[in-house]
């Protein structure tokens, strides 16, 4: 498959019944190609990220300590280039502070959830491994919807 036989601009062209109708081998080499080219985007955008974080870190973290904002858009420039850069923040909370928080709001008698956004889920691997009297106590609350499916094309040995 080192020749191509189905180039971009023509995939792009290409309906969705046009592809389905590709003969087999045009179609794992479709699949291929795009796996290859996600994969070479991968791997450019983070060498490329790592080099303008390189190359602008210090204009940012004085952009940043002239503002005086940690996180959000700041704006700077590099010669004739604006450069916009963005850093989003990102909270996580620790899961046992957060309960027993909770457990305390309940005790004086207040609601959780007008403090505190509630989700309870069980894991699909313990739910599986519960005697059948458990789990038919949480199956009126379980749904199961189906994925994104997914194909991967290989060619058998005959091919």
């Amino acid at each position: 498959m080192s020749d191509l036989t189905i180039y971009p601009a023509q995939l792009t062209e290409m309906s969705v019944a046009q592809l389905e109708a590709l003969p087999p081998d045009q179609l794992a080499e479709v699949q291929h190609n795009l796996e290859q080219l996600q994969d070479w985007t991968k791997q450019a955008r983070a060498k490329l990220d790592t080099a303008l974080v390189r190359r602008f870190g210090e204009l940012e973290r004085a952009a940043r300590a002239d503002s005086g904002k940690d996180f959000g858009t700041v704006h700077f420039s590099d010669g004739p280039l604006r450069v916009t850069a963005d850093q989003p923040k990102r909270v996580s909370w620790d899961q046992p502070q957060l309960a027993a928080i909770a457990q305390r709001i309940a005790a004086s008698g207040e609601r959780v959830e007008d403090y505190l956004d509630v989700e309870f889920s069980v894991p699909e691997s313990r739910f599986n491994n519960w005697p059948t009297a458990l789990r038919s106590q949480f199956e009126a609350a379980r749904t199961v919807k189906p994925g994104k499916p997914s194909f991967r094309l290989t060619f058998t040995q005959e091919a």
